[in-house]
């Protein structure tokens, strides 16, 4: 059985509120779950539960603060659009909550995973070398946040729909050519006839390109799964 509570944190002043979850035997490894736009809720905890059912420490992160949650769309934008476009304070949050975790779960070998917004946020994870062995996204963003390491050393695994209209095929493309540039291991999964937020059993808005798919969902955690194996196992 996972074994999941709060786990708040300090950074610059801002209080954070992580979520850790601890399996019942030894963890195999840490996994990081990095938020969508609305901040951390129940579907990010709710991984972390699943990481701990699989026989890692899941650490549900928190870069927005306490408290700060997004609802309607224009709320988790106002959430969201500081941190897009300030990418060297979102990688000082999130490599501060890696820091938080390894320490708060008694495991130094992590890994990452995350969700739309935090897809991107894992991404840039890898990007910037930190000490995780690999990251996942999950119908991530890609655009690249311009302080790519020369040499990605974190295996980079991202699950996409085809059909996200917030990562397009050129940005997809795009995606490949930095992380070939930067000699990482990555390997991308496109699902066709998919659109963004296929792993959130309450999207369900094609005019903005959410659409949940359990086809998709099933596949890309399998995959994920396989590869946490892999570089944690």
């Amino acid at each position: 059985m996972a074994n999941g509570h709060f786990h708040d944190y300090e950074q610059n002043g801002q209080t954070n509120e992580g979520y850790l979850s601890m399996p019942a035997g030894t963890p195999k490894g840490l996994v990081l779950v990095a938020h969508a736009w609305a901040g951390q809720s129940d579907f990010e905890r709710g991984k972390a539960d699943w990481l701990a059912s699989l026989g890692y420490a899941g650490f549900a992160v928190d870069v927005y603060g306490k408290g700060q949650r997004g609802e309607t769309t224009e709320e988790c934008q106002a959430l969201m659009t500081p941190l897009a476009e300030n990418r060297t304070e979102l990688q000082s949050r999130l490599s501060h909550a890696l820091d938080v975790a390894k320490a708060a779960s008694g495991v130094d070998k992590a890994a990452a995973i995350g969700f739309c917004f935090g897809g991107l946020s894992v991404l840039d994870m890898a990007r910037t070398n930190m000490a995780v062995e690999g990251v996942v996204s999950f119908h991530g963003l890609f655009g690249a946040p311009g302080n790519t390491a020369d040499k990605v050393t974190p295996k980079v695994l991202a699950l996409h729909g085809w059909d996200d209209p917030m990562a397009t095929p050129d940005d997809v493309m795009a995606l490949s050519k930095e992380m070939s540039a930067a000699s990482a291991d990555w390997t991308l999964y496109a699902y066709g006839g998919t659109m963004h937020a296929f792993t959130n059993p309450e999207a369900n808005n094609p005019d903005f390109g959410t659409v949940y798919s359990p086809t998709a969902e099933r596949r890309s955690f399998a995959a994920a799964e396989d590869f946490l194996n892999e570089v944690l196992g």
